[in-house]
């Protein structure tokens, strides 16, 4: 079965943090990259305008250090922006008539889970959610109770291939771990082999030809590498300051 492309991208929250830090950069990234080129759909509840939104989504894009005027000005066309309360149907309304003639629009809901209900339930009654995807944004609740009643309030309109949960903290713990243990076996081997490559060195000799021994006084004094291979019978002149 083909998987058609979503035509639109709508998402939720797009005054909030999230989208100033997530969202536009990677919004800015696509068109950079991939060259995404279909309507971009801001939804809030902010009382903001379409220049608002636009600037924001400069400044977004800035703060992340790497900004082509050109590529954002493609950005920044795409964008548009419905403003409007998510309990109120008529902003539904409104979100139907942006969306214009797209009919695969994928809803990105980067706000609080006790408003998914309120945004699922407009999606369906104004028919955005026709042949729409669902991305949910946020901790998918705050145990298994939690997450099941999520799940049960979207698959009420959307079908589970229609559903992407993200959780860009879910594995963060995980992975932090995962770089320390490697971090550490990469030090103990360096180590190691650093340890094995000295221990070669004394035992052949090359350490500048002779190894160390000390007093009781802790004073150190070389030592011929060569005492060993001595004809039977010889003995090594005493050093001074070595006691007998």
């Amino acid at each position: 079965m083909t998987t058609l492309e979503s035509d639109a991208f709508v998402f939720f929250g797009a005054t909030g943090d999230l989208a100033y830090k997530k969202i536009f950069p990677a919004l800015y990234a696509m068109v950079h990259r991939s060259g995404l080129a279909i309507p971009i759909i801001g939804m809030a509840r902010a009382g903001w305008s379409l220049d608002k939104l636009r600037a924001r989504a400069r400044a977004s894009v800035e703060n992340g250090g790497d900004f082509e005027s050109g590529c954002f000005e493609k950005l920044a066309a795409q964008l548009r922006y419905v403003d409007g309360d998510y309990t109120d149907p008529a902003t539904y309304l409104k979100l139907k008539q942006a969306l214009g003639l797209a009919t695969r629009p994928i809803h990105y809901l980067a706000i609080p889970p006790s408003m998914f209900a309120s945004v699922v339930q407009g999606l369906a009654k104004s028919g955005c959610a026709d042949n729409a995807r669902v991305i949910v944004e946020k901790p998918f609740g705050r145990d298994l109770a939690t997450a099941q009643a999520l799940d049960r309030t979207l698959h009420e309109v959307f079908p589970e291939r229609a559903i992407f949960r993200i959780d860009h903290y879910l594995g963060k713990e995980a992975v932090q771990n995962l770089r320390l243990l490697r971090g550490s076996r990469r030090h103990s081997r360096c180590r190691a082999e650093s340890l094995a490559s000295s221990d070669r060195l004394a035992g052949d000799g090359s350490s500048h030809g002779s190894r160390t021994r000390s007093d009781a006084g802790g004073e150190t004094a070389p030592v011929p590498s060569d005492a060993a291979a001595r004809p039977e019978g010889s003995r090594a002149r005493p050093i001074q300051g070595l006691s007998r």
